[in-house]
């Protein structure tokens, strides 16, 4: 009999090779199982740049009313995907305009395997990365500049005389960009940062560049630490710490950490550390992604891109060994979660028995390209696609007898 959940998980479909991994998730691990009730939306690049990109922002609100959605990954175009998909224009990130509307903290933390051994032998435990997702470089607005020009940053206030300051007297090309970033959004960021911090017991690093920035990145040190004062009996009581760095100092220093602390970064660090961490223990497909809003919601999602090589190998007919793992591990969240909201403990434990089948999987040998190149012991042959997805789906219809 199947489990049923009873309320919607907004479902926001993607691009490429992810969008064919998906629908295999779905068709082969989730719907002969569980009883998904899903409120589809299609962010494929073709359909963003249909409806103008509006899809996107129904789709975020659509999270705010639900409470839970689940993303699979999607092209942000460039100039040349504009012309390969024949789109109006180079449309935002949907990533970064559901983060904007959600306000919401990225968590990021890798999936660990005993076969898969850390790329740096001094990691033991889990890097958890706490990215900012709000704004800075995501939320920028730039303009190239095409002939001798004055470039100003002028601030005009409500009431009062506009503040004027030069950026650069330009006298011939170049270009420039504006980014901003709100106190709301800055102190929503440290106070979920200290929750993870405190629900996962785990010490807090902090990491900005308030040394060349001493405005902008000196105003996210001081917002952090003045809500890790309010919070400081609570973090004393978890037996957990507060550090506040230089960007470069925290580089230098997870290097040779043994892991185990969550790592909060401001948009643009954690967007690139993420990444380091999650190859530096295995792969981009070995490392959890949610997106956590202010007021409780949650979005799930694969870390990594649409793997676009793997994808015009497979519109070819070459076989390609794609990892699933982190698109499968979205979906898991998604489903705990949501099981968690409304009471339903089987959603949740099916959600736990599916990732624990993955990973038994993987370190029973049975594992794609990516992972068999870095595997310890040494795998002699690797899973294609499909192949490991149904590896994964035998073993869990095993269990499920």
């Amino acid at each position: 009999m199947k489990i049923k959940l009873e309320n919607p998980i907004v479902e926001m479909d993607g691009d490429e090779m992810t969008r064919i991994i998906w629908a295999m998730i779905k068709d082969k691990l989730l719907h002969p199982f569980i009883d998904l009730k899903l409120e589809y939306f299609d962010l494929g690049v073709k359909h963003r740049d249909d409806t103008d990109d509006a899809v996107t922002m129904e789709a975020a609100e659509a999270i705010k009313r639900h409470g839970v959605g689940v993303k699979c990954a999607t092209i942000t175009p460039n100039a040349a995907r504009v012309k390969e998909y024949g789109l109006k224009k180079q449309w935002k990130s949907p990533n970064g305009t559901i983060r904007s509307i959600l306000d919401g903290t990225v968590f990021r933390k890798p999936i660990i395997l005993r076969n898969i051994p850390p790329a740096v032998r001094t990691w033991q435990e889990p890097i958890h990365i706490g990215r900012h997702a709000y704004g800075d470089i995501y939320k920028c607005v730039e303009e190239i500049i095409d002939c001798p020009a004055t470039a100003e940053l002028v601030i005009t206030p409500e009431s009062g005389e506009p503040r004027r300051m030069m950026i650069q007297d330009f006298k011939g090309g170049g270009v420039v960009m504006g980014m901003h970033n709100t106190e709301k959004s800055i102190r929503s960021f440290a106070s979920s940062c200290i929750n993870y911090a405190l629900s996962e017991k785990i010490d807090i690093w902090f990491a900005a560049k308030d040394t060349i920035s001493k405005k902008y990145h000196g105003f996210f040190r001081d917002v952090f630490a003045e809500e890790v004062e309010k919070r400081k009996a609570d973090i004393a009581a978890a037996g957990i710490s507060y550090r506040y760095m230089l960007i470069d100092d925290a580089v230098a220093q997870v290097m040779k950490s043994r892991g185990g602390m969550l790592w909060a970064c401001t948009n643009y660090d954690g967007d690139v550390m993420s990444d380091m961490v999650a190859s530096g223990f295995g792969s981009l497909g070995l490392m959890t992604s949610v997106l956590v809003s202010p007021d409780g919601k949650f979005e799930f999602e694969a870390a990594h891109g649409t793997v676009m090589r793997h994808y015009y190998e497979h519109l070819k007919g070459n076989p390609t060994s794609t990892n699933s793992v982190a698109s499968i591990f979205a979906w898991t969240g998604a489903i705990a979660k949501r099981g968690e909201m409304d009471g339903a403990a089987d959603a949740v434990n099916f959600a736990r028995r599916l990732e624990d089948t993955v990973i038994n999987t993987i370190e029973s040998g049975v594992m794609t390209k990516d992972l068999m190149q870095i595997a310890e012991p040494k795998v002699e042959k690797y899973a294609l696609t499909e192949e490991f997805i149904d590896a994964v789906a035998a073993n869990l219809r095993r269990q499920h007898m």
